[in-house]
């Protein structure tokens, strides 16, 4: 997300981040969000009963913001249908790894990383895409390829894709912005 919020602050991303939705509390982004005057608001499922329910407020609460994109970045919940439909061709995510291996329901974090490396894959990278109805199948917008080293351990190839994504994401949304 500071890629992003950097990207806006540098003229690199013709937009501005008006508002950040977390699923979790207590995340950095809030954080980052309150330092740079981003409003913000999480939205756990089990405080809404299920997750429609919880996508609905998201959806009432983004309406009036004039949202043009939503970037899922760090966000770990599978959306439904009720956002997915409401910004269908406007909620981009990153995930890290290449698409579409490596994905899916319970692909994140170090769970990605310790799956590339033990599949013996000497590339990974990340991707972002298009949110659709599924778990990390919605179409290619761009992927960055990285070596997965003799001796790397989920952490450091994690560490390394991270840096790549700083940088993807926000020339993505440049590009999405334009």
């Amino acid at each position: 997300m500071q890629s992003v919020i950097d990207g806006t602050l540098s003229g690199q991303i013709d937009g501005k981040v008006v508002a950040v939705v977390t699923n979790k509390e207590g995340i950095f982004a809030i954080e980052r969000a309150k330092k740079h005057g981003i409003d913000c608001k999480t939205f756990k499922a089990k405080d809404y009963g299920d997750s429609e329910t919880r996508d609905r407020a998201i959806v009432e609460y983004l309406k009036g913001y004039g949202i043009d994109l939503i970037v899922l970045a760090g966000y770990l919940a599978i959306v439904t249908p009720i956002l997915v439909d409401e910004y269908e061709g406007r909620i981009i995510n990153i995930h890290p790894s290449l698409i579409p291996k490596h994905c899916g329901k319970g692909m994140y974090g170090l769970n990605v990383h310790r799956s590339v490396i033990e599949s013996g894959d000497k590339v990974s990278g990340c991707t972002v895409h298009y949110v659709d109805y599924g778990a990390d199948t919605g179409a290619i917008i761009a992927q960055e390829q990285v070596e997965v080293k003799d001796g790397d351990t989920p952490e450091t190839l994690q560490a390394r894709i991270l840096e790549v994504e700083h940088k993807l994401l926000p020339s993505v949304v440049a590009r999405l912005c334009r």
